[in-house]
């Protein structure tokens, strides 16, 4: 486990908005073969339509990792918040696939309340992000909403305002993403491999509860760090390695 990583990141983020994680990743597991996803209506599918289920977001991006001959041995799985519920989908689905998951600030509606899973609070800072036309204003407020590094947020928001302009994701995709969160409930069996959560207690966007009730539920591990937000790889990207070198010498 560990050898064969592949990483899927949340709603309407690509592989570019892992930045500076992924090389520090590879330096920690230097052996290992890391790739990312994106998801249809994201990064390099930015012009196909998004599913609006989880289940065919999936299958879709399952499709991705056979065609790219990653799964000829088996997975794991690091994903941040819908990129979560992917992964509980293809456990479910596709068990032989997965050999561990590492889930962050994700959130299931099966244990989770729609008002943790999106925090009311967050709202208003929402709305304001959809109305806002200028690509660098509107990523800058997504960063303060998911980040709570201030002194790295308008060199993130650079960062990601080139992305945006590189793969802009239109509003039906972000809208049938959203959908699909919003309504998937999986089975409420465990998952075969091995599962570890990671929330950040500062976390403005949705509730650091969730991880908790999952955790809870299910009996998984949960690591939670006292002060990042949403986006843990952006805020303390050093810490999130620590915690999955740890996991994997533990399982």
């Amino acid at each position: 486990m560990g050898n064969n990583w592949l990483l899927v990141r949340g709603l309407t983020r690509e592989s570019g908005h892992w930045g500076d994680f992924i090389p520090q990743l590879q330096q920690a597991f230097p052996k290992a073969q890391i790739n990312t996803l994106d998801l249809a209506g994201s990064g390099i599918y930015y012009s196909q339509t998004s599913p609006d289920s989880i289940a065919e977001i999936t299958r879709q991006l399952r499709q991705h990792a056979v065609e790219n001959g990653w799964l000829q041995s088996k997975i794991t799985l690091l994903t941040l918040s819908l990129g979560g519920m992917v992964a509980w989908e293809w456990m479910q689905q596709y068990p032989d696939d997965i050999n561990g998951a590492a889930l962050m600030n994700s959130s299931l509606a099966t244990v989770n309340p729609f008002y943790q899973r999106l925090r009311w609070q967050s709202y208003g800072k929402l709305a304001q992000i959809v109305l806002q036309s200028d690509v660098y204003q509107r990523e800058l407020a997504i960063v303060k909403l998911v980040s709570n590094c201030e002194s790295q947020h308008e060199k993130i928001a650079a960062e990601w305002g080139k992305i945006q302009r590189l793969h802009p994701v239109s509003g039906q995709n972000a809208l049938r993403q959203i959908i699909a969160a919003a309504k998937y409930k999986p089975s409420l069996a465990k998952p075969i491999a091995p599962v570890l959560l990671l929330n950040g207690l500062g976390d403005r966007l949705v509730s650091p509860n969730c991880s908790e009730s999952i955790s809870k539920h299910w009996l998984l591990p949960l690591v939670s760090h006292p002060w990042a937000g949403h986006d843990l790889c952006s805020d303390d990207a050093k810490w999130v390695i620590e915690q999955l070198q740890q996991w994997l010498q533990s399982v």
